[in-house]
């Protein structure tokens, strides 16, 4: 079992030509890993397959972006986002993620695909803030939902002072 929340302090980047791609059940369960991620993940194909994707789950990383990627994936769209995963080591790797909803033939949701490419150093420098703003609204909240849906809100009076959608965001970095 992994120990929670290591942190090394230590940045892992991924190559321009390097995807990382993963395939999860309707609940988020591993179903497929590239060597990729599991190279990052510091994890073999036997400890991922059938675990949560969460397993990789950054600290860092604010719920209420894993909450706008669920509820859109779930609602049958596609979101980019950028994500700060944690290796087992407990280094820290940021990606651009596209996750999209898998059908089966009757057009129902199956599962879901993650493809993790390289980020843009510069649109870092717009994500950290905005993510250490969002951590910093959710831990003011002792009840973790409520943290969350605080958590949403403050994402979308940025969005909205923007005059933007999270995708048009996320891209215009």
């Amino acid at each position: 079992m992994v120990k929670e929340k290591i942190l090394t302090g230590v940045e892992r980047d991924l190559r321009d030509d390097e995807i990382i791609v993963s395939k999860t059940d309707l609940n988020g369960n591993i179903l497929y890993c590239n060597d990729i991620f599991m190279t990052f993940a510091d994890y073999s194909e036997e400890e991922l397959v059938g675990r949560p994707h969460n397993i990789i789950r950054h600290p860092q990383m604010p719920r209420c972006v894993f909450k706008l990627l669920w509820d859109t994936v779930q609602s049958g769209k596609e979101l980019f986002a950028y994500v700060i995963n944690r290796s087992r080591r407990g280094d820290h790797y940021w990606v651009f993620a596209h996750v999209t909803p898998d059908f089966d033939m009757s057009g129902n949701i199956c599962g879901y695909h993650s493809f993790r490419r390289a980020v843009d150093r510069r649109a870092l420098a717009v994500i950290e803030p905005l993510y250490g703003r969002l951590r910093a609204e959710e831990a003011r909240h002792a009840d973790r939902h409520a943290g969350i849906r605080a958590g949403m809100e403050l994402l979308e009076k940025a969005l909205v002072d923007k005059g933007s959608t999270y995708e048009e965001f996320v891209f215009g970095l």
